[in-house]
């Protein structure tokens, strides 16, 4: 039988490997662990990654060892300084953390509010628009306020900024000039 037509469950030569990348495949469930541990890759201050090499400029917290309303409070803080990537990654984990809870939406939008200023200050338009109208969209079905945030306010100032985007009034790019939002 060519070794293309063997059953699944047949063993022969080479199944180690097999086995090992079986095992790896089951590692990456999104699912932190002391197996999917790798070398943190050097970023800059926008997260972009930079050569192995260089030094980072861009310290971020353990988010995965935080509580919920420990990254909340973080992303918000890093919001108020304009460092967005920090705030995008800290929503991002709360918003992991708090499935199953209601507020998993909320997390996400300000994720991608994060992530859209983010994309602004990369120079990527479309992007920041797109994120921060689906941020906009997720925010605004919560109460007003929600965990400490207005949340219409937010809502209207992303669709604001996306305007602003759209008619040219704020133009992306690494000197994008904007207040941070009111988080």
């Amino acid at each position: 039988m060519p070794p293309h037509a063997r059953r699944p469950d047949a063993r022969g030569p080479g199944d180690a490997r097999a086995d090992a990348r079986r095992q790896e495949a089951r590692g990456k469930t999104g699912v932190p662990s002391p197996n999917r541990a790798k070398p943190e890759r050097p970023r800059d201050f926008l997260g972009r990654p930079l050569d192995w090499g260089a030094d980072n400029e861009l310290e971020l917290e353990d988010y995965d060892s935080l509580s919920v309303e420990q990254n909340h409070e973080l992303g918000r803080a890093a919001a108020r300084q304009g460092r967005y990537f920090p705030a995008h990654e800290a929503w991002e984990t709360a918003w992991k953390q708090a499935r199953g809870t209601g507020d998993e939406e909320f997390y996400k939008g300000l994720s991608q509010m994060g992530a859209g200023y983010v994309h602004l200050q990369r120079g990527n338009a479309h992007g920041a628009t797109t994120l921060w109208r689906r941020a906009a969209g997720r925010v605004a079905t919560y109460p007003d306020p929600h965990l400490g945030i207005a949340t219409t306010a937010l809502a209207d100032r992303l669709e604001a900024e996306a305007a602003r985007v759209e008619s040219g009034h704020l133009v992306p790019g690494e000197r994008a000039s904007f207040e941070p939002p009111n988080v």
